[in-house]
């Protein structure tokens, strides 16, 4: 029997040559890891688990940048009582089974409870999530206008949406008014959407720019998108740059507020899956979050966000040079604050892993949305603000008519028991 791989310089048994012939060590550490940087998601894993097909849909619209799927309510024949709800950020286009999946098979049944209380539901998706929020509002802008022209009775819309979807949503709504356009809606509700600016952390946005060194930028795209950019309240535009305010979220913050910051017209409701009463979920400022000892990013570490100046928050290094120190200074402690978690370093950890990686993974979610962003109460600057007690705030403090806050810091909208009926319990007769 020929042996896999023959030691001998002529082999008369013409064996395979061992695989790695021609390439060096070093070479195919590199291919593992330009692989990793096109494997790796911000928000989600790239290649997530498998679910279940969403039923079919009592109708399918093609719009403008974008898709939808509509349900009717429970013994209705038609468009009746509409709740108009968006996706939100990830890579490439809305994937309606997963969406359904999320709402539907979780923790909280919410499309049947919508549907069993005669509400048609029209799910709105993106032909690319990490869009302009502007170049997806006009997705929005079409169903809106479709939902108007297609139902049946007079009964005034739901509109919103769930993270970035919320944004997405409250900006059409904002710009519908804005051009006299009467989209009738008289509920407006955002789940878990960053109002005040959503956190990734800086070390992880420094570790993308690092991956594209090796000609694979799927991760540093993510973060660099035009959506993302919108929505953090932070952006790492170098390797060796400074974390500041993009430029891109400056402009839409200031196209926002010339269509005067929020809808007038609709009852505005929202969501946190972030606790009310200041307290964190449990990360601490400093503590490491992720190391790796090879052999791709030997000595590469993580640590969550502390204040202070000059604050490191992670080194890079590995076979693609190094080490980079990457600091923060004058942030707050966004890693650890009460608001909506991500599995930000879990998700690398587990891709990291599957490349062979030896990682030691201490936290694997840390704050995405923070609670006072959700509920449009306070800006992420300072540390008294991020962990506000807002049970104790005079509610008219929020930009919202109307807020929840979880009993817990929970997943990223993530639709709970508590989340779902609140809601449902708030839409118009």
């Amino acid at each position: 029997m020929r042996s896999a791989v023959c030691p001998a310089p002529a082999c008369p048994l013409h064996c395979r040559p061992p695989p790695w012939k021609g390439t060096s060590v070093a070479d195919a550490k590199k291919e593992n890891a330009r692989k990793f940087a096109g494997s790796v998601g911000l928000v989600t894993p790239l290649e997530g688990p498998a679910v279940s097909p969403a039923p079919p849909a009592d109708e399918t619209w093609q719009l403008p940048h974008g898709s939808a799927r509509v349900y009717y309510g429970e013994g209705r024949q038609g468009m009746v009582r509409p709740v108009v709800l968006a996706d939100g950020f990830n890579m490439g286009p809305t994937d309606f089974d997963r969406l359904w999946d999320g709402l539907e098979n979780g923790r909280y049944p919410f499309v049947s409870e919508l549907r069993r209380r005669g509400r048609t539901l029209v799910l709105v998706g993106f032909d690319e999530r990490s869009e302009s929020i502007l170049r997806n509002s006009e997705t929005m802008t079409a169903a809106i206008l479709r939902t108007v022209a297609e139902q049946i009775g007079d009964a005034r819309l739901v509109v919103g949406g769930f993270s970035m979807g919320g944004i997405v949503a409250r900006y059409a709504l904002a710009h519908m008014e804005a051009q006299r356009i009467d989209h009738r809606t008289a509920v407006y509700v955002s789940f878990d959407s960053p109002h005040r600016g959503a956190w990734v952390p800086v070390g992880l946005q420094a570790f993308a720019h690092y991956l594209a060194q090796t000609g694979n930028d799927t991760y540093l795209r993510q973060i660099s998108s035009p959506a993302s950019q919108q929505m953090l309240w932070r952006h790492l535009d170098a390797l060796d740059g400074t974390p500041q305010e993009s430029p891109m979220r400056r402009e839409f913050k200031e196209q926002l507020q010339r269509l005067g910051g929020w809808p007038r017209v609709p009852r505005l409701l929202g969501v946190a899956s972030g606790r009310g009463d200041g307290s964190g979920n449990g990360v601490r400022a400093g503590d490491k979050t992720l190391s790796c000892a090879g052999p791709l990013f030997d000595g590469t570490h993580f640590l969550a966000q502390s204040q202070g100046e000059k604050a490191e928050v992670a080194v890079l290094n590995g076979l693609l040079g190094g080490p980079h120190t990457i600091t923060t200074s004058g942030f707050p402690e966004l890693d650890g604050a009460p608001g909506g978690t991500l599995e930000s370093f879990g998700i690398i950890a587990d891709t990291l892993a599957s490349f062979g990686e030896r990682v030691d993974l201490v936290h694997r979610s840390v704050c995405f949305v923070p609670s006072v962003s959700a509920v449009a109460i306070r800006d992420l600057d300072q540390q008294d603000d991020l962990y506000a007690d807002i049970d104790d705030l005079p509610p008219d403090q929020s930009e919202l008519d109307d807020y929840m806050l979880s009993t817990s810091n929970d997943p990223h909208s993530a639709m709970t028991p508590e989340i779902g009926e609140w809601v449902l319990d708030r839409l118009p007769g």
